[in-house]
């Protein structure tokens, strides 16, 4: 049974899954956070810029923190929980995928749900960095995915204390389908909007700086026109992009959901039974999760929205329960 401080009770006035999804990114202000940045290169010649905030002593525990589809470490659920850390004395470093530091990255492969070979390489590079350090790992939806596909790839050796993902779309395939529906459409075309622009950016940067075979990779894609769904732009550019056939193949191979039962990891999973761009039956049965995985189902909260006290007064659950979880241990 969850505990008391499990509990989440969404603000009055904002119990609609839409009200709670939309809170943090249209009106939730936080301050600027005086973060040092570190450009790691992976082992393909790209890079991942690193944002780090909290105490530098060499044992404090270390987060590792994943935003979410066409966010960034500048993302207010990012930011909430590198605040709400730092003032438990824990330090943390929040990863910006490929080209989402607000410069291209440099080649034509993007970042996706299920890049969770990148995710293997900054957690190797923070061991090494950071020896002393426990380590950990935080994602939210996008991110959440990467984390559970890597801890189940990984198993006994994902060289995490523990993790925390929030708001997975553990099945790619039926989220693309959900996010179609209702008023949803609205998210899927303003990630239409966002993904296309990440394209035609590093495009145009390809095109400015003379890197032509890289150039022609984007190209050869054809036309951008008309994507207008999550299986339209997955099938015309990510798989393409990233080594997969078709779309039914990125999905199939990214989707967290059939990594779950290898993860040895102790790992919290917070879910919202509302959640606009997730169906119920695509969250994984009791059966599916390893001994020790806990889901933790709430009939509220909408995607990555969890806001609670009032519309005056809101506070985060999620900047509550995590630290919480990590801080007392599995």
């Amino acid at each position: 049974m969850p505990s008391h401080s499990a509990t989440f009770h969404p603000a009055i006035g904002l119990s609609n899954p839409h009200l709670q999804t939309l809170w943090g990114p249209l009106w939730r202000k936080l301050p600027a956070l005086e973060r040092s940045r570190e450009r790691l290169w992976l082992a393909d010649g790209d890079f991942l810029d690193l944002d780090s905030y909290g105490p530098h002593r060499a044992d404090a525990p270390l987060v590792l923190v994943l935003h979410g589809l066409t966010g960034s470490s500048s993302s207010h659920y990012v930011k909430g929980l590198q605040l709400a850390l730092q003032a438990r004395g824990w330090a943390s470093v929040a990863v910006n995928w490929r080209g989402c530091s607000g410069e291209p990255n440099l080649l034509a492969r993007s970042y996706h749900s299920g890049a969770s070979g990148d995710l293997a390489e900054t957690i190797r590079h923070l061991r090494a960095l950071r020896p002393l350090a426990p380590l950990y790992a935080v994602g939210y939806s996008l991110g959440g995915n990467v984390l559970l596909k890597y801890l189940g790839e990984s198993g006994a050796d994902s060289q995490l204390q523990a993790a925390v993902a929030v708001s997975v779309p553990f099945r790619l395939d039926q989220c693309a389908d959900r996010i179609g529906l209702g008023f949803s459409k609205v998210y899927q075309a303003h990630f239409m909007r966002e993904m296309l622009a990440y394209v035609q950016g590093k495009q145009q940067h390809f095109r400015d700086n003379g890197h032509h075979e890289r150039l022609a990779e984007i190209e050869r894609l054809g036309s951008l026109r008309n994507l207008r769904t999550f299986w339209d732009f997955d099938g015309k550019v990510t798989a393409p992009l990233n080594g997969f056939k078709d779309a039914d193949e990125y999905y199939r191979h990214a989707s967290s959901r059939y990594y779950l039962g290898a993860n040895r990891t102790p790992t919290l999973i917070i879910q919202a039974s509302d959640d606009p761009f997730v169906f119920n039956h695509s969250l994984p049965e009791a059966g599916e999760l390893a001994a020790q995985t806990q889901l933790e189902l709430h009939r509220r909260g909408g995607h990555v929205g969890f806001v609670e006290g009032s519309l005056r007064h809101p506070s985060y659950y999620l900047e509550r329960r995590i630290p919480q979880w990590l801080i007392e241990g599995p």
